[in-house]
């Protein structure tokens, strides 16, 4: 597989389709002139506890959470216009998109911001099949509900029955309702507290899973079915199976699994979602009272087609360089980020370390780039790709990438559970 510093991809070229079904969303964005789909930044309420709870406040996307789902195939153009309702300025971040770098919502870096009652066009062409999400990059826990779904769709058919995305969240609520950050922990999967997925006996179904949660590890766990992993930040992985049905899912981190609904008609079961020892089921399959979809449950499990990412890297000639996440020059001012961690044509192999010596975990976010993790024994690398890395404590966690897309490019980290975390960039001439 490696030979003169040559590594290459071990997933192999394959077909794939076109995902059926609906993602449990309501919201369609509102029709602009030029074919732009608005997104309008404002304040709302949303009932993130259920019943007769009562509302929280938040600022969102035409006022809720989730805001609408964007969906497009893979190789068409997404026009989308930002308007500021907000007292605040504002930007738009398009997570694990590979976006031209002007796109890239990076206020300082690769725009201004949108100041209160402006608006900005947001266009670039879909590169990438796969789940990904949008958000006002801010860090104020007022914006933390500015967010919703960017799906996708692979230019062929995929062969599922049903298509399902779980943007998945934990909240901080007061008594009140108001988002606090020393309140009760609430998970919500868009938006709801509770929520039921239709599936037929012995359907196959996709089911997106997002972690919106910006400092919260969050596990999944689906009762009584077995899931295959087909997909890891919104990139084709080989498909293996999810242990026990459970997934882990570092903030900003995407996982498609691909579900045999197994059960007998008139069934249910939990989806739970965990929190440091809690679990709480938060969804269900529900199967209805009626025939199955076909005589048996499918065994064949074919991966997702190829995104044009690189097939090989050479280590040999690459950049190599430690990235320490407790560094204070990467702790820059308000509106300026410095100078660039490294600057290279386009092209060129790079591999970075995370070099986390604290004592809590961090995740890493890659902006306009897809990395390979490195295995820490050799010099292979897993066999999937990720624009989000958890980088665990007291270790050093090296990923490697192509980088083949010009502009300047934003590396920042956040400490979970926690408040700091780096941000530094690099920039591809």
């Amino acid at each position: 597989m490696r030979s003169a510093g040559q590594f290459v991809s071990r997933r192999h070229a394959i077909g794939g389709g076109v995902a059926l079904g609906a993602s449990l969303f309501i919201l369609s964005p509102k029709a602009q002139p030029g074919g732009f789909r608005a997104l309008t930044a404002r304040t709302g309420t949303a009932n993130l506890r259920g019943g007769d709870a009562g509302p929280t406040p938040i600022r969102g996307f035409e006022g809720t959470v989730p805001g609408p789902v964007l969906r497009v195939k893979r190789g068409e153009e997404l026009k989308v216009r930002l308007v500021n309702e907000l007292v605040t300025d504002t930007t738009l971040h398009w997570h694990g998109v590979r976006v031209s770098n002007t796109m890239d919502g990076v206020a300082g870096l690769t725009q201004p911001a949108v100041a209160p009652g402006d608006s900005f066009d947001y266009r670039f062409m879909a590169p990438d099949a796969g789940t990904f999400w949008y958000y006002v990059p801010s860090r104020f826990i007022e914006d933390r509900a500015l967010y919703g779904v960017l799906i996708v769709d692979e230019a062929e058919r995929v062969d599922v029955e049903r298509d399902v995305a779980l943007i998945l969240d934990a909240w901080t609520l007061g008594a009140d309702g108001r988002i606090d950050p020393n309140g009760t922990a609430q998970f919500t999967a868009n938006g709801q507290p509770s929520l039921d997925i239709p599936v037929n006996t012995n359907e196959r179904l996709r089911l997106r899973l997002i972690n919106a949660a910006r400092d919260r590890l969050l596990s999944v766990r689906i009762d009584r079915h077995a899931a295959t992993v087909v997909a890891i930040d919104g990139q084709p992985a080989e498909p293996f199976p999810a242990r026990d049905g459970r997934i882990a899912l570092a903030p900003g981190n995407r996982v498609d699994l691909f579900i045999d609904a197994t059960l007998a008609p008139n069934s249910s079961a939990p989806i739970f979602v965990g929190l440091d020892d809690r679990e709480a089921p938060l969804a269900r399959l529900v199967y209805p009272p009626i025939d199955p979809a076909r005589p048996a449950p499918r065994t064949d499990v074919t991966p997702l087609p190829e995104n044009p990412l690189p097939q090989r890297m050479n280590f040999a000639t690459a950049i190599k360089l430690d990235l320490a996440l407790d560094d204070a020059r990467y702790r820059p001012s308000p509106g300026s980020l410095g100078r660039p961690l490294f600057t290279t044509g386009p092209r060129q192999s790079v591999i970075i370390g995370f070099k986390n010596t604290t004592a809590h975990a961090q995740v890493v976010h890659l902006h306009g780039h897809s990395a390979r993790l490195l295995d820490a024994l050799d010099d292979g690398w897993k066999p999937y790709w990720l624009d989000t890395i958890l980088a665990p404590p007291q270790r050093t966690t090296r990923v490697a990438f192509v980088a083949d897309n010009r502009g300047k490019w934003l590396i920042e980290s956040q400490v979970l559970r926690g408040d700091g975390g780096i941000r530094t960039w690099f920039e591809v001439t």
